[in-house]
């Protein structure tokens, strides 16, 4: 009996099989790198810079193609969805029955930055019109945290902002209150109270202006500026305050002192490079080349080595800005250039309480007066200085997060409709952010990890109207009383 044939596979089968395969990984890789280039993120992937205020594009060219599309993925959508969000029994704050402090009376200016929609209140529409001006939506909902991207950031604002959230909502779990937030992480106030006087606009930024309705929010640098070397707020008030003490006051050079980038489009800063002069106008005013700094690995700018004269003066840049805080705190007599944008906790700031006022329309003579007049009064300037610290020393973080909590809290009292992730949007979670971080920023982030706080928040008071006006008014007083000093010096300007 012949023995049976062996049935056999065609030829063509195996190549077929190894290239069908090959062919469904060429789809899946296709597919993965055309989700990849469409996946914006925080980092400023697939994003361009904002319209309104222009900058170079962001690079990512220290990755390769398939690493940054793995990347963007894995951080992107997969992160948040697995992790754990159990919170550490050891983290768990105690319960707590102590009664919540008063919050300081700057806080009160919350109301005042959302009284345009204390009638109306904000609506889905309000939202989508102040849309065009947004670089970003964030919407909490269910103690979860989404964002819609729109435009880049320049450096790592939106990171920042957006970690700054999420420790808020690690702080006070189950507290903040579901909202709808438009965002725009450049300088200038752009919601102009005459062109929107019929529908104000509800923008969120970091700065504001009696001329806008931008609502002022804390800024990302009170949790680093890792490309300056600007450590979290915390950690920078201490090294400022211990810099501060390196030499007494008697020690300290006896003229005011600048030094800044004065080529970001400011009259102030340009007007300023003039008032360089220690005999004339009693100043010294120096030029910061950033890029400079940077090559040199930022010996020169560490800002706890700037507290070594007994006058230091603050003067606005493009508009507000951040270097208002690490100023007032070394201690020194400030010299706050009289500025047109505030932010959140500027307005807590007293002339020749925790400050002395220098008019802008006399830069230079109105800092040779104010020199002057701390030479002659040498107890008053050192009390002064000494007072604007430990305004700064009270701004901790502990009251950062209190000051974010109230105004997203008010706010959301105001939203007519029930917030809801838009499609677009992305989930955010602490872990997805550190995934997309480079080491420097990663490190910022492990500094400024928040847990359940032990107390509440403090307590915001009641609005009152006539409090922030008697406020302006007594400040417009003060600054008039000082410009009125030295006559003499105003004449020759004029």
């Amino acid at each position: 009996m012949a023995p049976r044939a062996t049935a056999r596979s065609p030829s063509y089968i195996l190549p077929s099989v190894v290239a069908l395969s090959l062919l469904s990984l060429v789809v899946v890789v296709y597919k993965v790198d055309d989700l990849a280039t469409q996946t914006k993120t925080l980092a400023g992937h697939n994003l361009d810079p904002t319209p309104w205020h222009l900058f170079p594009p962001k690079t990512f060219s220290d990755e390769t193609l398939h690493d940054r599309a793995y990347k963007l993925i894995h951080c992107s959508y997969l992160v948040c969805r697995y992790r754990n969000n159990d919170i550490p029994e050891r983290r768990r704050p105690p319960s707590s029955s102590a009664k919540a402090p008063k919050c300081p009376n700057f806080f009160r200016w919350i109301h005042r930055d959302l009284e345009p929609w204390a009638r109306t209140r904000i609506s889905a529409a309000h939202l989508e019109a102040a849309k065009q001006y947004a670089a970003f939506r964030v919407v909490i909902v269910g103690g979860k945290l989404y964002v819609d991207l729109y435009w880049a950031c320049v450096q790592s604002r939106a990171m920042f902002t957006i970690w700054g959230l999420l420790q808020l909502l690690a702080r006070y779990p189950d507290r903040v209150p579901d909202v709808d937030i438009m965002f725009d992480c450049m300088d200038k106030p752009i919601i102009n109270r005459t062109e929107h006087e019929s529908m104000p606009l509800p923008l969120f930024r970091y700065c504001t202006d009696e001329d806008h309705f931008d609502i002022p929010f804390p800024d990302w640098s009170f949790w680093g500026w890792p490309e300056l070397h600007i450590y979290p707020w915390n950690e920078q008030f201490q090294k400022i305050k211990r810099g501060s003490k390196e030499r007494s006051w008697r020690k300290k050079e006896p003229f005011a002192y600048w030094k800044g980038n004065p080529d970001v489009s400011s009259p102030v800063r340009t007007e300023l490079l003039t008032c360089n002069d220690t005999k004339m106008w009693k100043a010294q005013i120096m030029r910061q080349d950033w890029e400079a700094e940077a090559r040199a690995g930022y010996e020169q700018s560490k800002l706890s080595n700037q507290c070594n004269h007994r006058y230091k003066i603050y003067a606005e840049g493009y508009a507000w800005s951040v270097s208002l805080k690490y100023i007032v705190s070394c201690g020194s007599l400030t010299l706050i250039i009289t500025p047109q944008y505030e932010d959140f906790f500027s307005r807590g700031l007293i002339p020749r309480v925790n400050y002395w006022p220098i008019s802008p329309n006399a830069i230079c003579p109105s800092i040779k007066s104010a020199v002057d007049w701390a030479h002659g009064h040498q107890s008053e300037a050192k009390e002064i200085g000494q007072r604007g610290q430990d305004f700064m020393e009270s701004l901790s973080m502990d009251r950062v997060y209190d000051y974010m909590f109230h105004l997203i809290t008010e706010y959301s009292k105001l939203l007519d409709f029930k917030p809801v992730s838009p499609d677009s949007a992305l989930e955010v979670c602490a872990e997805s952010l550190i995934c997309l971080a480079d080491p420097k920023q990663r490190q910022f982030f492990e500094k400024t990890t928040a847990y359940p706080s032990a107390s509440p928040p403090c307590t915001l008071q009641s609005a009152d109207s006539n409090l922030i006006k008697r406020w302006r008014q007594k400040n417009k007083e003060i600054m008039e009383a000082v410009e009125d000093m030295n006559p003499k010096e105003r004449r020759r300007l004029n």
